[in-house]
C-alpha cells in the first residue's frame, strides 16, 4: 500500500512537471482504486452500483482540473481520496433519498374506478385543516391541485426534497388520524 502511494506520488510530480506519459500511468494506476472506492460508496448509501463509472469520471476530471492545486510535498492518495469523497457526496446528494408510500393507504383516492363510498369535499378540506401549515400547503398543491413536485417547490420557495418531506409526512399523518376514526 505504502509502496503504491508513493509510486502515486512520483507519477504526480513528473505529471505536474510536464510528463504526460506519467499523467497516464497514474490515471490508469488510480482508476480502478477510484471504481472500487465508489461501488462500496454507492453501495454503503443503498444506491445501485451501475453509476459509479459516471462518478468515478467526475473524479478523474477534478484531478485534472485540480492538479495544481496539489501540494507537492505532500502525499498523492489523501488527496485523491478527498477529491473522491466530495464527488461521492455530491453525487448522492444529486440523487436525494427516494420516499415510499405504501399505496394500500391512499388506495381508495387514487384515480380509477370509484369507491364505494366516495368522501365529501369538505372533509377533506377539514382533514387538512388538522395538518401543520407546510404539510397543509405541499397536499393541497399536489394532491388537490395536481401539482408536481417541482412545480410544489418553486411555489412555496422550497426545496424538491423538502416536498417529499413534508408529503411523506402529511401523508402519513392523515392515514394515521383516518386510522384511528
Amino acid at each position: 500500500m505504502r509502496g503504491r502511494e508513493n509510486e502515486w506520488t512520483d507519477l504526480m510530480k513528473a505529471a505536474n512537471a510536464g510528463d504526460n506519459a506519467a499523467y497516464d500511468r497514474l490515471l490508469r494506476a488510480v482508476a480502478p482504486v477510484l471504481r472500487a472506492a465508489t461501488r462500496r460508496g454507492l453501495a454503503r448509501a443503498g444506491q445501485p452500483v451501475d453509476q459509479a463509472e459516471d462518478i468515478v469520471q467526475d473524479i478523474l476530471f477534478a484531478v485534472h482540473l485540480k492538479r495544481h492545486t496539489w501540494d507537492a510535498n505532500a502525499p498523492f492518495a489523501p488527496w485523491l481520496f478527498a477529491i473522491a469523497r466530495n464527488k461521492l457526496i455530491d453525487a448522492l446528494r444529486r440523487r436525494g433519498r427516494r420516499i415510499f408510500v405504501n399505496i394500500d393507504d391512499f388506495s381508495e383516492t387514487l384515480p380509477g374506478e370509484p369507491a364505494e363510498e366516495t368522501v365529501p369535499t369538505g372533509t377533506v378540506a377539514a382533514q387538512l385543516a388538522t395538518l401543520p401549515k407546510r404539510q397543509r400547503d405541499v397536499l393541497q398543491s399536489i394532491a388537490v391541485d395536481s401539482a408536481s413536485i417541482k412545480e410544489t417547490a418553486a411555489k412555496l420557495s422550497i426545496t424538491e426534497g423538502a416536498v417529499r418531506v413534508a408529503l411523506h409526512r402529511g401523508l402519513t399523518g392523515l392515514a394515521n388520524r383516518l386510522r384511528k376514526d
